[in-house]
């Protein structure tokens, strides 16, 4: 066996190989826990770009000061955009606190591909084996 060609054979399957790989970018947007309503919404549509583009969503939230005494109203901006988002995105790692900061992972959905069926033709192949056949 040339070792030379099996080289080559192994070198071109492995840039195959990279070539069709993915690499799961994660961004990440930050809100606070008395954000206004617009604002939201600014954030809620660059999450959803971020979601169609393929990329998976850190959701933060920021807790100051006094606001660590309130954690329910975080988790309710998070719990809001997880039901707003629903079927463009799933939730991957429910909220939790760490420090001074929540975090949600949310991922997109998986795109089904919709291949429309052909209509059933008859080729000249078909025929001829159909004719051999008989």
């Amino acid at each position: 066996m040339d070792y030379g060609k099996f080289k080559y054979e192994q070198t071109q399957k492995e840039k195959l190989a990279r070539k069709h790989q993915t690499k799961v970018e994660i961004k990440e947007i930050k809100f606070r826990p008395k954000i206004d309503k617009h604002d939201y919404e600014t954030k809620k549509k660059h999450v959803v770009r971020f979601l169609d583009g393929g990329a998976k969503v850190k959701v933060t939230i920021m807790f100051r000061g006094r606001e660590m005494a309130h954690p329910e109203l975080g988790l309710n901006i998070l719990e809001k955009l997880a039901a707003e988002l629903g079927e463009t995105a799933i939730i991957e790692t429910a909220p939790k606190i760490e420090g001074r900061n929540m975090h949600m992972l949310i991922a997109p959905t998986k795109k089904k591909e919709v291949k429309e069926s052909a209509p059933e033709t008859t080729t000249a192949e078909d025929e001829t084996s159909e004719a051999s056949e008989n």
